[in-house]
């Protein structure tokens, strides 16, 4: 099985779409999808991935179904001495490697600070949900953290969705704390991460990312990478602009 996480193209926040560029960069997508052999298509209810779907679903004819579990993974925490609450891929550096919990598969939701957000409950909804849709696509996960192959298959899955619940899922996939792809890791807008599954044992899959963030669809039809998802490069330049 083939899973691609597409991240939606560049969005106007604001008022919950896509920018003229975002709208660019989707039909540029959609240039790529429509000769990719798609079986099953699905989105997140959010506005901005509904929107950059619609040129793929017009081009091969195809619907996607919403799932509420893949909006974007947006939960807020509140770090002790600071007046705004911050996004849990949004920790300065020396915070996050002086915390090396937080790089933990099993520990980096325990800081008191995740409890009172409420990450957790919102990482095991997501996931548990993510389990279950797997199980129903031929790949049942068990209690050692690879999948029992119930129906092995070459379907290929897209997911319109975000980079905060792209790199959830996956670190799911590859048993790792979320926060090493949220933190280290940038999937720009209408990026695509490819994901295959492996069974080099009977019965067993695990997972591999083959390629993460990939946006040589706009590169080969000269569209300028977008910045959203990213910080400042150097210190003295403007902020970047924040997921």
């Amino acid at each position: 099985m083939r899973i691609l996480f597409i991240r939606h193209g560049e969005p106007d926040y604001k008022n919950c779409c896509l920018t003229k560029k975002g709208e660019k960069e989707s039909e540029i997508l959609s240039h790529l999808l429509v000769n990719e052999k798609i079986d099953y298509m699905y989105t997140s209810p959010l506005n901005r991935a509904m929107l950059t779907a619609i040129p793929t679903e017009n081009k091969i004819n195809k619907k996607c179904v919403v799932l509420d579990w893949l909006r974007e993974f947006h939960y807020r925490i509140k770090l002790s001495g600071e007046e705004r609450d911050r996004l849990i891929w949004d920790y300065m550096p020396k915070f996050y490697c002086e915390n090396p919990e937080l790089r933990d598969e099993k520990k980096w939701c325990d800081f008191d600070f995740m409890k009172q957000g409420q990450i957790k409950q919102a990482y095991e909804y997501v996931t548990k949900s993510f389990d279950e849709f797997l199980t129903n696509h031929g790949y049942k996960r068990n209690e050692k953290g690879y999948y029992d192959v119930i129906k092995s298959n070459k379907d290929t899955i897209a997911f319109f969705c975000h980079f905060g619940i792209e790199s959830v899922l996956i670190s799911r996939l590859i048993n790792i704390s979320p926060e090493i792809l949220l933190q280290n890791f940038c999937a720009a807008p209408s990026s695509i991460t490819t994901v295959y599954t492996e069974e080099r044992e009977k019965g067993i899959a695990q997972f591999r990312v083959c390629s993460f963030g990939d946006t040589s669809h706009l590169y080969n039809e000269k569209e300028e990478i977008s910045f959203a998802a990213r910080f400042k490069e150097v210190f003295e330049d403007e902020e970047g602009i924040i997921l």
